[in-house]
């Protein structure tokens, strides 16, 4: 995991060996959730080419964080691509765009229901050009339906969702974490859709089957991951709320300060784990009150269990705290900032951060892959692709002439 890769010298894909490897990805998307999706493939050894405008009008090479005109976000997230660039509306970009389909198993998009279709590639047209092409189209709301068309963020499907309805004070208001982590997790569905239809590809006699559309809603996305919430309405008429950092279906699990001002997330819901908290604060007798003899019985009192705990807390400074939870095998952390993480032994021995080789800084830190597959020695690659860089190699790879790219250059097709 700490080997550094060297820049392409000729365009062609040098990422890192993995599942997905021999995968050929399309990534026209922009912003965050669906490059996020393409990346995670990357990372899993898919040749991904990333295609922008020429005009380099991605909002992510905007957004913060950026230092001077150096888009940092860019750079992690869109790493280990190629990049070109095309104007897909115009009728030469149009057609060189179709030329280019045979070469990928996978396009990528995430432009409003509707876009592609009205730019002359509707889905009709792209299996023309390539029958077996699986398209991802991820929009906010899908390709169906009364919100379809409607523009979409990472705060709007995080509130439409319900997600934000659970996040907050309860007596404040609901609140948004400061990430979009809805993008992320719509990037991890996806990343996920195109490994499900990579493997069906892949089975024996399914080589020559129509590529598949993948229709992934954000909204849904992150609606899936709050699984027991309809069936808790439905069937006992619960409406689940915000509780701050407590959690209502387990006890005692909370957010806790330390003496010294350090906030210490710890979750004692199971049996054993409960005696051992209680053993460790010194009140073993905590564990055989009725009050708290199980989970169920914990949570009818949860402001009871959660004000012993807190006393403890507050009582004493961090570390002692940690060597007595630690040795007592009870779940705990200090909440980490990035600060923290950079300087943890145990992310530092897993090589959990690793430096991207970059052609502007040097290199830049970034997430290592997720997840680790035996047998596979990952080499971080190279970060996000500068504006245009493998359009040389890529096109005349198409079998275009200097002279026809130099055409195309002057009319801002490329």
């Amino acid at each position: 995991m700490t080997s550094i890769q060297s820049s392409p010298q000729n365009g062609k894909h040098t990422g890192p060996a993995g599942p997905l490897t021999g995968i050929r990805i399309l990534d026209m998307a922009t912003v965050v959730a669906a490059p996020f999706s393409c990346t995670l493939c990357a990372d899993m050894g898919a040749d991904v080419v990333k295609l922008e405008l020429p005009d380099g009008s991605d909002p992510l090479r905007g957004l913060a964080p950026v230092k001077g005109d150096l888009p940092l976000y860019w750079k992690v997230t869109n790493r280990g691509k190629r990049g070109i660039t095309l104007d897909v509306r115009k009728p030469e970009g149009r057609a060189l765009f179709l030329k280019m389909l045979p070469q990928f198993d996978v396009l990528v998009e995430n432009f409003r229901t509707g876009t592609l279709d009205r730019w002359g590639l509707d889905l009709a047209t792209l299996h023309a050009a390539n029958p077996s092409l699986s398209v991802l189209r991820l929009t906010g709301f899908g390709q169906t339906g009364p919100y379809a068309r409607r523009a979409g963020f990472a705060r709007i499907f995080e509130a439409m969702s319900g997600f934000t309805n659970l996040c907050g004070e309860p007596e404040g208001s609901p609140l948004h974490m400061n990430y979009p982590m809805g993008d992320m997790i719509a990037g991890l569905f996806g990343a996920f859709a195109i490994a499900s239809a990579m493997t069906e590809r892949r089975r024996p006699g399914n080589e020559a089957m129509p590529g598949r559309e993948i229709d992934l809603a954000a909204t849904e996305a992150l609606f899936r991951l709050l699984e027991p919430l309809a069936v808790e309405y439905e069937q006992l008429g619960v409406v689940r709320q915000r509780s701050g950092n407590r959690a209502s279906y387990t006890a005692p699990s909370n957010m806790y300060a330390t003496a010294d001002g350090e906030w210490v997330s710890v979750v004692a819901s199971s049996e054993p784990i409960f005696q051992r908290l209680c053993a460790a604060m010194g009140q073993p007798e905590l564990a055989s009150d009725p009050r708290f003899r199980t989970n169920p019985l914990r949570t009818r009192h949860l402001g009871e269990i959660d004000e012993i705990v807190a006393a403890w807390f507050r009582s004493q400074r961090y570390e002692a705290i940690a060597e007595v939870l630690t040795a007592s095998e009870v779940p705990f952390s200090k909440t980490f900032s990035i600060a923290d993480i950079v300087q943890d032994p145990h992310f530092t021995e897993r090589n959990a951060i690793v430096r991207l080789p970059d052609p502007e800084l040097g290199s830049v830190p970034a997430p290592c892959a997720v997840p680790r597959f035996s047998r596979d020695t990952w080499t971080p690659p190279r970060s996000g692709p500068v504006l245009g860089e493998h359009n040389g190699d890529f096109y005349r790879g198409l079998g275009l002439g200097d002279d026809e790219l130099a055409a195309l250059r002057a009319a801002s097709v490329i």
